[in-house]
Formats: structure tokens, sequence, C-alpha cells
């Protein structure tokens, strides 16, 4: 059985009053089945949050436009400089804006029979098979930090106050924390969704993995959208996700 990827990203300025997030699917230029998913939330005030997250997506396309896996390139050599290079990209810019500009960044980059992710602050990455977890991202973020420590229990962190402090970012004075992951064991029903926080603030991971499950990518993306903007009671933030969906299909016969 042949593979096939069914992949969407989607959008919503929630209820504020700018989308500083960024999304977006980029397919490697050269082909070979390798392509990049990258969410950014982006802060810093009127328009410079929004400045920074884009800043974090021209960074990956054009980092991922020099990536050759056949010449032995590493991902995580690609996933690292991407973000290292949008941080320092991001810091300069606070100097020429007059702004204080931050993003987290989530990335996924897909190449055949192997994928390889990174993250820094609390844009997620969730990995299902089926509609069941096998791994996610774990939040640079205050409350995870006392998770960790056994202080508070992960469904007292959902309601937190300081639920939204961030230990790290793109654009700090600090360098960046960045945690790595990856997997060769792909298979026909696995799926993985990136997100900024406000979507998966209103779920949990057998929701998430639930809906994923049931419907194609777009229909999927449509669904958990529409769920959050109704959690949100109209206090709603900026909402991002890309899904993509590992498809085994029949491969044809060739004729003879």
């Amino acid at each position: 059985m042949a593979i096939t990827i069914d992949a969407c990203i989607a959008q919503h300025q929630g209820d504020r009053k700018e989308q500083q997030d960024r999304v977006a699917l980029v397919p490697h230029p050269r082909g070979g089945g390798v392509a990049l998913a990258v969410v950014a939330d982006g802060m810093g005030g009127h328009t410079g949050g929004a400045l920074a997250a884009q800043q974090v997506i021209h960074t990956v396309r054009n980092n991922l436009d020099q990536f050759s896996p056949r010449s032995g390139d590493l991902p995580r050599a690609l996933l690292q400089s991407s973000l290292d290079e949008a941080h320092l990209l991001i810091k300069a810019s606070r100097f020429i804006n007059e702004k204080d500009p931050h993003s987290t960044a989530v990335m996924l980059l897909l190449q055949p029979g192997r994928v390889s992710w990174a993250h820094c602050g609390d844009s997620r990455l969730y990995r299902f098979r089926g509609d069941k977890l096998l791994a996610h991202t774990v939040d640079h973020s205050y409350v995870e930090q006392l998770v960790a420590r056994g202080k508070i229990t992960a469904e007292q962190a959902l309601v937190h106050p300081n639920r939204n402090i961030l230990i790290t970012s793109l654009g700090g004075n600090d360098v960046p924390k960045v945690d790595f992951g990856e997997s060769d064991d792909l298979r026909g029903g696995d799926a993985f969704l990136l997100c900024s926080d406000g979507l998966w603030g209103y779920f949990d991971a057998a929701e998430l993995g639930g809906v994923i499950a049931a419907y194609p990518a777009r229909e999927a993306s449509q669904h958990l959208i529409e769920r959050a903007r109704k959690r949100a009671q109209g206090a709603g933030d900026n909402v991002s996700l890309a899904i993509l969906k590992l498809v085994e299909v029949s491969e044809k016969k060739t004729a003879k």
C-alpha cells in the first residue's frame, strides 16, 4: 500500500483586533516527498507580533529551499537553524521598529518514511495513530514547569491564571529553548496536528484525536475551529492549525 498526505492549514482571527498568528505548509521546491508545516504565534503589541510570526515563516521558506536530504543535510539542523535565524532577525527588528516582538514556533518536517519536529514556546504538536495520542510537545511555560515539579496537575494547568506566561520565545533577550522530536515509524492512519494556544486551550488530546480521525483534514479543521469559537464565548484568541494525515491508498497495477 502506498501512502498519500491529506493536509490542510486553517486560521480564525478569534475575538482579537488583529491576526498575529501565521501558519504555512511549504512543499520542497524540488519535490521528493519533502514538506514543512509551521505555526507561529506572534506577540508584541499592534503589528509587532504579526511581524515576528511572519519572520518565522519567511525564514523557514528560505531555509527549506536550501535543504537537500540527498546531500546528507540533517533535518534537525534545518529546524535548529531556522529557529535560530528567526530569533536573531526578530530580535534585530526591535531596534528598527521600536516594538517588542516575540513569537512561538512549532515546525514539522515530513520526508518519505520519516518525520522530525521542533518547537519553542507554547505552540504545540500532537501525533496520533487513529484517534490515539502517541506523542505531544511540552510547552515552555510557567505552568508546565509547575506540572513537571508536581506542584499542580495537568488539569489544574488548563485553568491556572498564569498559564499564558512563557519561559522562552523567539526574539527575547535570552537564547531560546528548543525541543526536538522525530520518528521513522510512520504508517497509514498517523496524523499530526500543529496549533497555537488559541486552539488547544479548548480541548483535551482525546477530543482532538477523535475529530482528526473521523474527518478529512479540511473538515476536521473546520469542526475544531467551530468548537473553539463556541467555547471561547466571545473572548477567543487567534486560532491557527495545520493537520497532516497519512492515508493508505491502493497502488494501481500497470498494464503489461
